[in-house]
């Protein structure tokens, strides 16, 4: 299966939801509080037998990713804390032996598949409670005795669930932060790793974070496009950056519109917009994240056309870093020759872009089909869309459909004041 094919329906689906779940859900202090508060292990597995989420927690999760118009779901079957959220034949320290002594992960990917969701998995390299990650020199058989482990769950991850659509890594970094990509690559046998899991999913999407880059990139907190023909995935947290699994005052929620303005900027460079929620030690998901889901949702079933399967566009948006010029209004997506400006501060009477270098033939909007008239200078690339109302049709994000003669483009100017004398 070639690249373009294993990608196929990730860019078609362009928003996915992360669940962040794990034992820190139920101190409520995010998911790093292990580490960030040198919790030893044995006073932090105590833990594991407190663990006891509904039973109908997965399937809240996946109809909640649904009901927000996502296509696809990633949960932590382990993080860097050590807990499995499956049954494994390789640690004790399992979701499916202590607790409630079920397989999360079971009944998170049936739901999934219930849903008609594509089903992710994020699975962390490091584990804490292993001296040899941190010192392998040291703890030369504990470092040894991690990376078996690492290699036979991935595998059980592979082989136990049917078909695995994408594998999300974490925690390939070293605790010295030590750049060497090929150090890390060796350390955690990345190469030989990558190969089994392909063997087992020929079909499966996988990360950069084992060191390969693999098919994705996955920069976290921002939306930040790779190259042309590079899949991406923007991580992101609906509160605190630092805050992906639960955590019980985390008064920074981000509004629907921050939410929607993320996803239109990652369809804008062809990439994904993965958000993350991180349901409460019971397995529920808080009021909050239901709320600004839902709202999510609700405009993606309008507009869900300026969004699936978008490619790249080269007219200008409302935030490209390292470019000057700039669009008040909102950001331009495209599919082939459609362009859809999504508006999410509403000019008044006359939206106007500038430095398109393509012909309008017909403009209206998504969600209603209503014509709208237009002008366009072919020559300084100006285009005004006008006779629209002065009160925004959709609060969140108005969408303008434009159908061009041909691909729309950035127009190149003469020179940077020729605009002056035009």
């Amino acid at each position: 299966m070639t690249y373009q094919e294993r990608l196929k329906w990730f860019h078609e689906a362009r928003f996915g939801i992360y669940i962040h779940f794990g034992l820190y859900s139920l101190l409520g202090r995010g998911e790093w509080t292990m580490y960030s508060e040198r919790i030893a292990p044995k006073d932090y597995e105590g833990l594991a037998d407190r663990f006891n989420p509904s039973p109908d927690a997965a399937m809240e999760w996946c109809t909640l990713a649904k009901q927000a118009g996502a296509k696809y779901v990633v949960l932590t079957t382990r993080h860097h804390e050590g807990f499995s959220l499956f049954d494994s034949k390789y640690s004790d320290y399992t979701s499916a032996k202590h607790g409630c002594k079920r397989d999360i992960v079971r009944e998170y990917v049936e739901a999934a598949r219930k849903c008609g969701l594509k089903v992710g998995l994020y699975y962390s390299l490091l584990d804490w409670r292993f001296p040899g990650y941190f010192e392998p020199e040291k703890y030369p058989e504990s470092k040894t005795q991690l990376v078996d482990y690492i290699h036979n769950q991935v595998r059980e991850l592979m082989t136990n669930y049917g078909q695995i659509d994408l594998l999300e890594y974490d925690g390939g970094w070293m605790p010295d932060l030590n750049p060497d990509k090929e150090y890390r690559i060796n350390f955690w046998r990345a190469r030989e790793l990558n190969a089994m899991v392909r063997e087992l999913q020929p079909g499966i999407i996988i990360n950069n974070r084992s060191g390969l880059e693999e098919d994705l990139d996955t920069p976290e907190q921002v939306v930040k496009a790779s190259h042309p023909g590079r899949g991406w995935e923007s991580c992101m947290c609906i509160g605190d950056s630092c805050c992906w699994g639960y955590t019980r005052f985390n008064p920074n929620m981000k509004t629907p519109e921050q939410l929607i303005q993320y996803l239109v900027q990652a369809a804008q460079g062809e990439g994904n917009y993965l958000l993350n929620i991180g349901p409460m030690p019971d397995g529920h998901v808080r009021t909050e994240e239901i709320e600004r889901l839902t709202v999510v949702g609700q405009w993606l079933a309008r507009n869900g056309e300026a969004i699936r399967n978008s490619q790249r566009c080269g007219l200008i948006g409302s935030s490209q870093p390292g470019l000057v010029d700039l669009n008040l209004q909102g950001v331009w997506t495209r599919r082939g020759n459609t362009g859809y400006w999504c508006i999410f501060r509403w000019p008044g009477h006359t939206a106007t872009a500038v430095r398109v270098d393509a012909r309008p033939v017909k403009a209206q909007f998504l969600v209603s089909g209503e014509p709208i008239d237009f002008d366009y200078n072919e020559k300084t690339g100006k285009l005004k869309l006008t006779g629209l109302p002065t009160l925004p049709p959709d609060d969140l994000c108005t969408v303008l459909k434009v159908e061009f003669a041909s691909e729309p483009k950035r127009m190149e100017e003469p020179s940077p004041a020729a605009w002056l004398f035009a």
